[in-house]
């Protein structure tokens, strides 16, 4: 099937889609689940209100005929989804499709890496925010040490994926973690990528003085390493990347609240339970599923995605104010995906 190129009111192409496939997670991170919000009586989707993998398969296809050529599988934690090898094979198969990537806290990659290489995931971001064994307990809020993540990023080394590994950085929290992790990551040939602590949702307690910027993590770098700027790989690459001078190491950021990157955001959510999101930080979701499960053809469906995205004209970081952030409509993190 031909592509159809389509492009939002600010000529932003749809490239982009990332697929929750869960609401749930086996941690309690505090800028993403925090477990006082998320406890034991906390009431997540059922698995009817799902999407089957079937309706996952027959929406990618429609998005990749619409102009997507990228997928990333993410939570809640995806691996909890019994099978996942079983989706990321059907997904594989899509013609048109060049890359399926997967978000995970690495926990059950020991067991699954070698099933998801095979059926054709090309690589995994995982989310490691600290190496000291306490502090990454008390960030995951189940008190879990880093050795189970260290070995599912090992885990799926050895089975050919690759590996990114993503630190999200809170002032005060893990800040004093900046540069251990740099040197790990750079000792172990893994790119990382700083995420700074963003205002998804509305139930991590964010404030602007809990965010450590691009600039002020790079300063830091600066005085242990030498960094040359790496070319972007594609038009709406996310991450603004480095690499250490002498290596082919790479060192990432994303910079939602310091560096906006709104003009070239190529990316499309879809939830757990099939509403289409065209921001991250939009509230504001499209029901797809019940259309879909209602008798929408395929060309019905495409038809209301195209609609979705040339009337998209999200461009909160831009816009980023305290008014904004006292009214505006949000989604949470873990229901969304990263």
């Amino acid at each position: 099937m031909p592509k159809s190129i389509i492009k939002d009111k600010f000529n932003r192409p749809l490239r982009d889609l990332r697929i929750s496939v869960i609401d749930r997670c086996n941690f309690r991170c505090q800028y993403c689940m925090p477990a006082d919000q998320f406890g034991p009586d906390f009431e997540f989707l059922p698995k009817s209100a799902l999407l089957s993998y079937e309706e996952i398969e027959r929406l990618a296809k429609i998005f990749v005929s619409l102009g997507v050529e990228k997928i990333r599988l993410t939570g809640g934690e995806p691996l909890l989804r019994k099978d996942m090898p079983v989706l990321v094979e059907k997904l594989a198969k899509i013609e048109g499709l060049s890359d399926i990537g997967l978000t995970t806290n690495g926990v059950l990659l020991p067991k699954l890496s070698a099933d998801l290489k095979k059926a054709g995931l090309k690589r995994v971001n995982v989310s490691l925010d600290s190496l000291n064994d306490e502090l990454f307990g008390k960030i995951n809020g189940r008190n879990v040490g880093t050795q189970p993540v260290l070995d599912g990023i090992r885990a799926a080394r050895e089975a050919g994926l690759g590996v990114k590994v993503n630190m999200v950085v809170k002032k005060g929290l893990n800040d004093s973690e900046i540069i251990p992790m740099a040197e790990f990551c750079k000792n172990e040939g893994l790119q990382l990528r700083y995420i700074e602590f963003m205002d998804v949702g509305s139930t991590n307690g964010w404030k602007m003085d809990d965010v450590i910027t691009k600039k002020q993590i790079y300063e830091m770098l600066k005085k242990h390493y030498e960094l040359e700027p790496a070319d972007a790989d594609y038009f709406g690459e996310v991450a603004k990347r480095y690499r250490y001078k002498g290596t082919d190491v790479q060192v990432g950021f994303i910079t939602s609240v310091s560096e906006s990157f709104c003009s070239s955001c190529t990316r499309s959510r879809l939830s757990a339970n099939g509403q289409l999101f065209t921001c991250l930080f939009n509230g504001n979701g499209h029901d797809i599923r019940n259309f879909m499960r209602n008798g929408a053809t395929d060309e019905e469906i495409s038809s209301r995605i195209i609609g979705i995205w040339n009337g998209r004209d999200d461009r909160y970081s831009d816009e980023r104010t305290a008014e904004t952030l006292k009214n505006r409509k949000k989604i949470e993190m873990s229901y969304i995906g990263g």
